[in-house]
């Protein structure tokens, strides 16, 4: 069975532990996407594509579900001291190292696809890990100051700001220009199954989607997308401040509704969420109710394994 999933970061990471363990024998191409990039201190940073590659090859700290396990703090202690920032974006030791390969890498002309591969060599994900295109694309937030019309890189809004800023718009800069990178419309049209983790449907699901020929090759195939909404809040991160943005409510029937019955064709939301079922707005698309907490690995596998059952019956 060959399974593509479309992922974000923490959410996706940690629903894919669960996917490989659902479906062990599966062919799976994972979708990372790249709005998230970032250059800081020169390096360029892929903060979703290492979340994946690092928890998958075991190598995440567990506890923040992101950055690297037994990290370390000494370069950036140094860059704070000669006075660089920004100082709100903490890179470990051990992360710098990912990040210098990465930029020595693509400054010696190769495409960030095959960068990923080579990353992803020493920490073997069980996973084919492809970024949404080799072109950059950044997502980046257009702010509510008075008319002002500021615009911040997204990584500024969520780690400085902490989405507490209202925002106008949500703006994938360099997407229309931008193509697939190799590999990732061949993995959906050749996928049996094609999931949404829960991740955010805006600047992760959304971002991936707003690369010309993604969304009409994903549209053509059966797609299950599981709820990152439990009970009108989100299970973390601030995607509801992301879904106010763009006049989307925080609730698992409205992200559903945001997807629509031409994009995904089952949609996995909590028992809290189960009324979601007799939505109108989500005629056309089959809902099931389950428990949705990624509270361990068992737990997150039965959410896997419900999505790609989902998606068998629905094919």
């Amino acid at each position: 069975m060959r399974i593509t999933v479309l992922a974000g970061g923490v959410g996706a990471a940690r629903f894919l532990r669960g996917l490989k363990a659902a479906a062990p024998d599966a062919d799976i191409t994972v979708i990372g996407n790249t709005g998230d990039d970032i250059t800081l201190f020169g390096l360029r940073v892929c903060p979703d594509l290492d979340t994946v590659m690092y928890t998958l090859g075991g190598g995440i700290n567990e506890q923040q579900g992101w950055g690297r396990a037994g990290e370390t703090f000494g370069v950036r202690a140094e860059l704070a001291a000669y006075g660089v920032g920004p100082e709100w974006f903490t890179l470990g030791d051990r992360d710098f190292a990912t990040h210098i390969l990465r930029s020595q890498l693509l400054a010696s002309g190769r495409p960030l696809s095959e960068v990923t591969r080579t990353l992803c060599e020493r920490w073997r994900p069980g996973v084919r890990l492809l970024p949404m295109s080799d072109n950059p694309v950044e997502t980046h937030v257009a702010l509510d100051e008075g008319g002002s019309g500021r615009t911040v890189h997204f990584q500024e809004w969520w780690v400085h700001l902490h989405a507490k800023a209202p925002a106008t718009a949500i703006i994938a800069v360099g997407a229309e220009q931008a193509a697939p990178a190799p590999g990732v419309l061949d993995a959906i049209g050749g996928a049996d199954v094609v999931v949404f983790p829960p991740s955010n449907p805006v600047v992760s699901i959304g971002t991936i989607l707003s690369v010309p020929g993604i969304r009409a090759a994903v549209a053509a195939k059966t797609v299950v997308g599981v709820s990152p909404i439990i009970g009108g809040a989100p299970v973390r991160g601030m995607a509801d401040a992301c879904l106010t943005a763009i006049g989307v409510a925080t609730t698992a029937a409205a992200v559903g509704a945001h997807y629509g019955p031409d994009l995904i064709d089952g949609w996995l939301v909590d028992d809290q969420d189960k009324s979601a079922a007799d939505d109108p707005a989500l005629a056309g698309i089959e809902v099931r109710a389950m428990p949705l907490l990624m509270r361990d690995l068992p737990a997150t596998t039965a959410i896997a394994r419900a999505a790609v059952d989902l998606a068998l019956e629905l094919r």
